[in-house]
């Protein structure tokens, strides 16, 4: 993937130029070291093939042959790991190279796709809530709970989208640097928005911005 496959793009990650009174807040991209094994398992992936290495070693030594025949047949497995960790990792490194989020102070910004790339556009009336999971690497994610019944279906936001939520999928900053820093950015943005909701329409209800729930 090229620098030049977004030269379309006024502002990296964004289709058109924020129009008057809208300024970004942040920008940011998935840690691809972190997609590639919060997404892709591949840590999962290799030690699967170390265990399968082990256990034809074992088992090829339990059939009556030698140390060296036993050792031949595992390596033999070797190959198949290489190539399989290595395109998750490719994967996870094309996700985080192809996607931009970004926040403003009216709405979050997702592009993202390696093949075909997508933009979706979240303003701050659909935002509902939020959750900000920590992960132990320094990076985090931050889950949108959109307001209503409509919205992207989960193949669609996947892999930017709240893990095994089917029924209602709630799109996600993924394995973002700095979790912390992004979710009080977004939770100003989002309480300077309602208020400024509130005030031009007094008649009407509006709805407050719930506090981040932080996943433990």
């Amino acid at each position: 993937m090229s620098n030049d496959d977004f030269d379309f793009e006024p502002i990296p990650g964004l289709p058109a130029t924020p129009p008057a009174g809208e300024d970004i807040l942040w920008q940011g991209a998935p840690s691809w070291r972190t997609v590639a094994t919060r997404v892709f398992h591949a840590d999962k992936v290799a030690i699967y093939f170390v265990a399968l290495m082990v256990w034809r070693f074992a088992a090829v030594q339990f059939d009556g042959f030698g140390g060296y025949e036993a050792g031949l047949s595992a390596f033999r497995i070797l190959p198949f790991g290489i190539v399989a960790v290595g395109l998750l990792l490719l994967l996870a490194w094309g996700t985080g190279r192809s996607t931009v989020y970004t926040l403003t102070n009216k709405r979050v910004v997702m592009r993202y796709g390696m093949a075909l790339p997508l933009t979706v556009n979240l303003p701050f009336a659909k935002i509902a809530a939020a959750d900000l999971k920590a992960h132990s690497d320094g990076t985090g994610d931050i889950a949108l709970e959109m307001v209503g019944k409509d919205g992207f279906g989960y193949a669609v936001l996947w892999p930017h989208v709240k893990p095994f939520q089917f029924a209602k999928p709630q799109p996600m900053l993924r394995c973002i640097p700095q979790p912390d820093k992004v979710a009080g950015l977004l939770a100003s943005a989002l309480g300077a928005s309602t208020v400024a909701s509130s005030s031009k329409t007094p008649e009407s209800k509006a709805v407050g911005w719930p506090k981040f729930r932080v996943a433990r």
